[in-house]
């Protein structure tokens, strides 16, 4: 037999891996990289690599930066305006993966060498 209403069920809260490149310490990841900038700034989370299936890899595997708005946004180096920086964030994202996961092959998982 049903019962009506349903009880409530608490969603389950997913917990994300933290960054494998970057502390959260407030800083900027490309003001520190481009500018050597250890201004303490209000960040926002970057998944390195980006589309559906990537930016769920990015957050299992930790690669993740924390930007300033000019940064990930806003400014001439912004990562979603400017090819060179988002160019530079997937290399150092790729590094971080091989230096922390040796056993995967970075390509088999996310497609692409970034080498």
């Amino acid at each position: 037999m049903i019962e009506f209403p349903k009880k409530p069920t608490k969603k389950k809260r997913k917990v994300h891996a933290k960054s494998i490149m970057q502390r959260k310490d407030g800083t900027c990841y490309l003001c520190k990289w481009l500018h050597d900038d250890w201004t303490r700034h209000e960040l926002h989370e970057h998944h390195v690599f980006g589309g559906v299936a990537n930016r769920t890899l990015s957050e299992q595997y930790g690669l993740k930066v924390y930007l300033c708005l000019e940064h990930h946004l806003m400014g001439a180096e912004a990562v979603h305006k400017n090819k060179d920086s988002m160019d530079l964030v997937r290399r150092e994202g790729q590094k971080a993966f091989e230096r922390n996961y040796p056993e995967l092959d970075f390509v088999e998982v996310f497609g692409k060498n970034y080498l």
